[in-house]
């Protein structure tokens, strides 16, 4: 959400075109919105309300889309948004869980069972992910 302090649009070329920029690598690239997110982007409300964001992220239903998924710079393509979603038993959506293992949730049961496991499994270690789903799993979720 935040990478519009370091993702800057430095002009607009077209419609749908800019010329871009990364303020931390100095690196320049041309981004077209993707065709089929050009409904998306031309709402602007989403960056209004949301002044350090990235300007190309846009909302589409519960999730944040980017709009230039095609031609985002590499920081971008390496940056997890979120690495899993978490439903409850009743198949509806109680969490999701951001490349930093951090889970964003309003469950109270959720977040307490989260917690537990973050006190059995290590963030650090190399197969934190899997384990975290496994367990998640175990005690009834289903993890995407």
């Amino acid at each position: 959400m935040y990478l519009g302090d370091y993702l800057v649009i430095d002009r607009q070329t077209g419609p749908f075109a800019f010329d871009c920029s990364l303020v931390s690598t100095g690196l320049q690239f041309t981004a077209e919105i993707d065709e089929d997110k050009r409904h998306l982007f031309s709402d602007y409300t989403f960056p209004a309300l949301h002044l350090h964001a990235c300007r190309f992220l846009r909302p589409d239903g519960d999730l944040v889309r980017c709009t230039i998924h095609r031609d985002s710079p590499a920081p971008c393509k390496l940056y997890r948004c979120v690495v899993m979603r978490v439903f409850d038993p009743a198949g509806k959506i109680a969490g999701t869980v951001t490349g930093t293992l951090a889970l964003h949730s309003g469950d109270p049961v959720l977040q307490a069972v989260w917690e537990d496991a973050l006190r059995q499994i290590p963030e650090t270690s190399p197969d934190a992910e899997a384990r975290l789903q496994k367990y998640l799993e175990e005690k009834g979720y289903r993890v995407e």
